[in-house]
């Protein structure tokens, strides 16, 4: 692992100071370049939906918690935990949810699954994903107007779910017309302009549908990366390039780690800057490295740790004003992944007691390194209870969507 760290800081190095590699871009044919049979894709859209799920249930008890908070009320998390918590529209819609239950993060994921299966080619339509989710919002809009009663909580369950896609359907409308100046207002007004991880709350699931192209699933995601400010739409189509490598049979950890240097949109030559998402990479690798220095002996994921407390202590000091800022999410995640060597258990125990905004950390990384490894290598028990808290308490069926992506994904 130490080899393949010092490699990637000396590629940085060159990228950074100017040198580019030419990108090829191969088309994408179905299923030849993931080398990937039916029932193995579906096992891997489903390790994506499920891997995700589970990160974000990992978190959801504790979302933005502090590490104190986290450590006094639930100790040092290694498995799903009840959520003794209020809804609201970000976070849960049901209250005090089982182990298992999740947020928008896991409601992401199926919103994109559902666009995907609207699609009927390889070039995903940008204004199809907008009106996808100004008409989610639309029906929830009708949902409250048809309300007879004058009970508070009919209002305020159906206010649950406007509140979720209220920013976005903002900047859906005038981007569905082609009002630019509409749009680029909206935008700016988005979620108070914060650099907030739009895109990388949907990414994975984007990354799962062309399986082995990193490069594929970085532009269609990047077209589709309309929520997003600034280098954000860089990190969230590198999240499904990532993805998309993960889904290759013959993937490796350094397969993952390759994807974060593909760059079509040539981020690698802004000026006076350059790739901050290379940047981000740089200082998870160094903080890896000089955590993993202290405590040589162990995978380092004990609380008493000193590698994972130098670890933390160096995300510390790079915290943004808003935990969910994409940058800090980003450098959280793969600081994770690395410093686990992308153990999938592992790089989410890591996430989730360092807190901040830990289940999208934990999703994110639940869904590239669950449609690494497939439903099947995730854990038993927590892979089993997630399934069955969504479906029988949320109504989300993962393993419906996931047989009807594959199903869709095949017929292309």
């Amino acid at each position: 692992m130490k080899k393949l760290i010092y490699s990637f800081l000396f590629f940085g190095f060159l990228f950074s100071c100017g040198k580019k590699q030419e990108e090829k871009i191969e088309p994408y044919d179905k299923l030849e370049i993931s080398g990937l049979s039916e029932s193995e894709l579906q096992d891997k859209i489903l390790g994506m939906l499920v891997g995700s799920a589970i990160g974000d249930a990992m978190g959801a008890p504790t979302e933005m918690w502090s590490r104190e908070n986290i450590n006094e009320a639930y100790g040092f998390v290694t498995r799903l935990d009840t959520m003794i918590r209020e809804t609201s529209p970000e976070g849960i819609w049901i209250a005090d949810l089982p182990a298992g239950g999740t947020t928008d993060d896991t409601r992401w994921k199926v919103l994109t699954g559902r666009y995907l299966m609207t699609q009927q080619n390889q070039s995903l339509s940008a204004s199809d994903f907008a009106t996808q989710i100004l008409s989610k919002y639309q029906d929830y809009t009708e949902e409250f107007n048809a309300i007879k009663d004058t009970l508070p909580e009919s209002f305020e369950e159906v206010n649950l779910k406007l509140g979720w896609l209220q920013e976005w359907a903002k900047v859906s409308e005038p981007f569905i017309a082609n009002n630019l100046v509409d749009y680029s207002d909206a935008l700016g007004k988005f979620y108070g302009g914060e650099m907030v991880c739009a895109g990388l709350l949907y990414a994975p699931a984007l990354g799962i549908y062309f399986p082995g192209d990193p490069k594929k699933a970085y532009r269609e995601a990047y077209a589709l990366s309309i929520y997003d400010l600034g280098y954000a739409k860089d990190l969230t189509s590198i999240a499904a390039g990532m993805t998309a490598a993960g889904m290759k049979k013959a993937a490796t950890r350094d397969s993952l780690l390759a994807a974060l240097q593909v760059d079509p949109e040539n981020y690698f030559e802004s000026r006076l800057v350059g790739r901050t998402a290379n940047s981000i990479l740089t200082n998870a690798l160094n903080i890896s490295s000089e955590s993993h220095q202290l405590d040589s002996l162990s995978v380092g994921l004990d609380p008493a740790s000193p590698a994972l407390q130098a670890a933390f202590s160096a995300l510390d000091q790079r915290l943004q004003d808003m935990p969910f800022h994409a940058g800090e999410i980003w450098l959280q995640s793969l600081t994770a992944m690395i410093y686990a060597d992308f153990d999938f258990m592992g790089s989410l125990v890591f996430l989730v007691n360092y807190g901040r905004d830990n289940d999208t950390t934990a999703a994110v990384v639940g869904g590239i390194l669950g449609a690494y490894y497939g439903f099947e290598q995730l854990p038993q028990l927590e892979r089993e209870q997630v399934l069955k808290v969504n479906k029988e308490l949320l109504g989300i069926d993962l393993e419906q969507i996931a047989k009807e992506l594959t199903s869709h994904m095949l017929k292309k």
